[in-house]
């Protein structure tokens, strides 16, 4: 049987340990026996002698220090042998039961694929991720929850593999998550092609998006990067779109708790689709509120009853508040927290978005022009209505969708976030 490499690794330090602790004890032991001859003015007696001139000798306790040796040697080797022997019967008792855990880890999440059909993506071996990704060769981005790569199918359509980080568990929580999200069909959310759940590894095979995610066009300082105020817009709508289908389209219902723009990725035609569901939580359609065991999203984009429940419970009002922040920042052309701000008064970004509205000043990002204005007030009152602090004062996704569809002058001005 073989012996893993961390069970050779430690008995080594062991052994060196052993080593060290004898020549210590030797040590010891001749510095006592040097005391005891000068302290006793012993010169030549009984083989020990003593001379300032000479090397110091003492034939006794050498004779002495070798028995004692010989019988910490054995003693530690009969030790290591019997752990050794502990070791391997260990290994061997619990083999068969990893074995079985194993076998029936993969038994479950067979029968899950199957029960789903057609519906299920596909499984992909690591082998075969390894093929598409040219061994990993070209990374896309790395995010919380693991790092993408740019593949290439056999049919020669483009995919990006996101090879997760946490691999623990059985991976019958992951395939949970996977068909639930394969099974979503929505022009707004990224399609899911595949996955691979093979030993420790766990990857997610999307659809490529050519043009990124939408963080390096509303952060950019390059006008060349800006996407104009109808396309950004229409990329508000687009997202709001299919968060309302993930709350209310899908026969179970998700509730992302991760949007921002770092997520929202654009097709060829920069059209929107929300991605990266790792922190995602699926519950029944006709639950209002959901449990959380710990705080999920990202700093700035967490609504505040995710931080403490005293603001009001977790629901998909959640997933309101993060979508209304990431509009602001489409709308002020920044991120919404800002280390060197001097102010602490203007601190909380959708409060500077609120008083230039008050002050009926213009919205200045992007170039906007009079066209466009209209579009950008529209979009900022939409976002401070989302990024209400109390989740009952936030409007649903779907009423979301309905104040994009109003006029400017038939909406009203929501109280401003405290």
């Amino acid at each position: 049987m073989i012996i893993s490499s961390r069970i050779v690794r430690g008995l080594i330090i062991l052994l060196r340990l052993l080593s060290l602790l004898c020549h210590l004890k030797m040590t010891i032991e001749s510095s006592l026996c040097w005391q005891l001859v000068v302290q006793n003015d012993l010169t030549a007696q009984s083989g020990c002698f003593y001379s300032s001139t000479e090397v110091f000798n003492c034939e006794n306790c050498k004779e002495k220090q070798f028995r004692r040796r010989i019988i910490i040697v054995s003693t530690m080797a009969g030790t290591i042998i019997t752990i050794i022997v502990f070791l391997l019967f260990f290994r061997r008792m619990i083999q068969p039961y990893r074995l079985f855990r194993k076998n029936r880890a993969q038994e479950n999440i067979v029968s899950i694929i199957k029960q789903h059909g057609s519906f299920a993506p596909i499984r992909y071996r690591y082998v075969e991720l390894k093929k598409i990704t040219n061994s990993f060769h070209n990374k896309l981005g790395k995010g919380g929850f693991g790092s993408v790569f740019k593949g290439n199918l056999e049919n020669g359509c483009f995919v990006a593999v996101k090879l997760l980080h946490d691999s623990s568990g059985t991976g019958e929580e992951f395939v949970n998550e996977v068909i639930s999200i394969g099974r979503t069909s929505h022009a707004n959310i990224v399609g899911l092609i595949g996955f691979c759940i093979e030993k420790s590894y766990r990857a997610l095979i999307y659809e490529y998006m050519p043009n990124g995610s939408l963080d390096k066009y509303i952060y950019s300082e390059n006008p060349k990067a800006n996407l104009g105020w109808e396309k950004l817009y229409d990329i508000a709508v687009g997202v709001a779109r299919g968060l309302e289908y993930l709350h209310r389209g899908c026969s179970t219902r998700i509730v992302h708790f991760d949007i921002k723009p770092q997520n929202i990725l654009l097709d060829e035609d920069f059209c929107p689709k929300i991605a990266d569901f790792g922190s995602a939580k699926l519950c029944p359609p006709k639950e209002s509120i959901i449990s959380l065991a710990e705080m999920r999203g990202t700093i700035g984009y967490i609504a505040p009853e995710v931080f403490s429940r005293n603001f009001g419970v977790v629901s998909t009002k959640s997933d309101v508040y993060s979508y209304g922040m990431m509009v602001l920042e489409m709308v002020g052309g920044r991120r919404n927290s800002k280390p060197n701000v001097e102010n602490s008064s203007q601190a909380y970004f959708p409060h500077l978005i609120y008083d230039r509205l008050a002050e009926r000043a213009c919205i200045e990002a992007c170039d906007a022009t009079i066209e466009t204005e209209e579009l950008a007030r529209k979009m900022a009152l939409i976002g401070l209505w989302c990024t209400q602090t109390t989740p009952a004062n936030r409007p649903s996704m779907c009423r979301v969708v309905e104040l994009f569809e109003r006029r400017l002058d038939e909406l009203e001005m929501p109280p401003k976030p405290y």
